[in-house]
């Protein structure tokens, strides 16, 4: 960590050449109109990026998040300054071709911060961000701009409740699947879906959204406990303010994203999205982060940090417990001083709040008496991490897998092979898929897709017919937080670059083995050889416009699909 002796004050380091001197005097002009008044041109202007939009229930709410931040930063001597970004839904767009654009809007929401925070001058930010992409867009940012700034998470949602049960978002993708196993009608579908999204707020599991936010809090981006509120709560509505004051405490005394960013902070990140069972999603998005801030982060670290971590939380999508019961018993905070005192978390990283993890921890409260959604050390749900990374002839640049142990540590199948998302979710509805399949589905990796859509709807029709241990499921493609099952995402090389998920033919025998972390395409070095000499890169599904770009610019899954090569 840095000497605090080595900072100065930030209050007006950008702001200033903005607005001061007779020959800014057009800026204020524009300024009066927005409604500055005199007094303000002498504050730090503190930026609030909010992901406000009526496309998703996720970020409905955050328009007001936003006023709260707001106030803080006016309350706290600053002049706060409002704007918007975009969100796409994911579980709106999920299984279509518009799908294809969620990875990408990470990209855009980073590039639409550091543009506007860039053109403006403000001295610092907030950000507040509620559906997946948002979070580690909004930090992504951080990392590029290197401004003071802080996350607020959204929050996430009430669960909805049918028959007496906790439902969600996936709970409506199973059903869609039981459906078509004859194990429940149309009308039971659509009695689900009235009910499992009852307002505001992130989708209910530790899927990506709380994963993320999580993640965020742990790396010292983010106010104790921000990632662990419902959406709709005083304590959302506090944490937002008291961010809008902590933004400026962070100018004042000059801290900035990457003396926080540090690589012992991303450790501290994958630590407590191991401990709570959280999303693939979170190796990509983990690494982009690394790589805005200058960290070198890379999959195998997730394999190092996975060996010493046991997964102690019972969440869903393989648990049983939705993220407001986590909320009930007191949230991340118990957890992670739990982590700290067993030695799995670096103590001394700085945080937003100006202080250390460990001191932010200190006072910590332990987890109630009775309650099983936090396990103790001493009886861990998975020993070490349920986020596997793999080798192997199928997947020499690695892939990622969740095995939670309920899906065994081995399959062993028959490959039955379909080139787009869509195929595959037919086959597996109209009984193609058959128990000892391990389905392929290829050309949904970061180019070849291109944006390397989520498989939400293919893993929750397996779950739904009752097939989630009988098959297996790889792809170049990656996984939604609410997939579970025997199911190895992020395959490297990709099909579009030729790698040898490309060559995979109907009735090839594969092996995942979770114990090695290899995926085995069961065919003789010769015979992979000659099938991909013989390989012929398709032509790209797009030509022109934001997928065509994004197709031309992205990273392979492994380094974290990001667009902001280092030249």
């Amino acid at each position: 960590m840095k000497a605090k002796s080595a900072r100065k004050s930030l209050e007006r380091a950008w702001s200033s050449t903005v607005v001061d001197g007779i020959e800014r005097a057009p800026s204020r002009g524009m300024l009066y109109a927005t409604g500055f008044a005199k007094q303000d041109f002498k504050k730090s202007q503190i930026g609030v990026a909010s992901t406000w939009s009526m496309v998703t229930p996720c970020n409905m709410h955050i328009d007001q998040l936003a006023v709260s931040v707001a106030q803080g930063i006016n309350e706290a001597g600053g002049k706060a300054i409002v704007f918007n970004t975009v969100t796409i839904s994911d579980g709106i767009s999920m299984g279509t071709e518009g799908m294809k654009y969620s990875l990408v809007s990470r990209e855009v929401i980073a590039d639409s911060i550091e543009t506007v925070v860039g053109c403006q001058g403000f001295d610092g930010f907030v950000a507040i961000g509620g559906c997946d992409k948002n979070m580690p867009g909004c930090i992504m940012a951080m990392g590029r701009l290197d401004r003071p700034s802080i996350f607020v998470y959204g929050g996430t949602i009430l669960p909805g409740t049918h028959e007496g049960k906790d439902v969600d978002l996936v709970n409506i993708f199973e059903a869609v699947g039981r459906n078509a196993a004859g194990a429940c009608s149309a009308e039971e579908v659509e009695a689900v879906a009235e009910v499992a999204i009852p307002g505001a707020g992130s989708c209910g599991g530790m899927y990506t959204a709380n994963t993320m936010a999580s993640a965020i809090e742990a790396l010292g981006m983010s106010l104790p406990n921000s990632s662990a509120q419902a959406a709709i709560s005083k304590d959302k509505t506090l944490d937002c303010e008291l961010a809008g004051k902590a933004v400026l405490e962070l100018v004042r005394r000059g801290i900035r994203p990457r003396e926080i960013l540090t690589k012992e902070a991303f450790e501290n990140a994958m630590t407590l999205v191991i401990a709570l069972g959280g999303s693939t999603n979170a190796v990509m998005h983990l690494i982009a982060m690394a790589h805005s801030a200058g960290v070198k982060l890379t999959i195998d670290d997730w394999t190092r940090v996975g060996k010493r971590v046991p997964v102690l939380a019972d969440l869903k999508p393989s648990g049983k417990y939705v993220m407001a019961r986590l909320v009930e018993i007191g949230g991340t905070v118990p957890l992670m001083k739990m982590l700290l005192d067993e030695g799995l978390m670096h103590g001394d990283a700085l945080t937003v709040t100006g202080k250390t993890l460990r001191e932010n921890l200190r006072k910590a409260p332990r987890y109630p008496k009775g309650q099983d959604v936090v396990r103790g050390l001493d009886n861990p749900i998975k020993s070490s991490s349920h986020l596997v990374v793999f080798r192997g002839n199928l997947c020499p640049g690695g892939a990622v897998g969740k095995i939670s142990g309920k899906e065994g540590l081995l399959f062993e199948g028959r490959a039955i092979v379909f080139e787009r998302e869509e195929d595959a979710l037919c086959g597996i509805l109209d009984g193609k898929v058959k128990k000892g399949h391990v389905i392929v589905i290829r050309r949904e990796g970061p180019k070849g897709g291109p944006g390397m859509r989520e498989m939400l709807s293919p893993t929750s029709a397996i779950m739904g017919k009752g097939l989630g241990k009988d098959v297996a499921l790889i792809t170049d493609g990656r996984f939604s937080g609410g997939s579970h099952g025997f199911v190895i995402g992020h395959v490297t090389p990709e099909a579009f670059d030729g790698g040898p998920i490309a060559v995979i033919k109907n009735g090839d025998p594969i092996t995942i083995d979770a114990e090695k972390r290899a995926v085995t395409l069961g065919i003789p070095a010769k015979e992979l050889a000659a099938r991909l000499k013989k390989w012929r890169q398709p032509r790209p599904n797009y030509t022109t416009g934001v997928l065509a770009k994004y197709a031309a610019t992205v990273s392979t899954a492994s380094e974290g699909a990001v667009t902001d090569i280092r030249l």
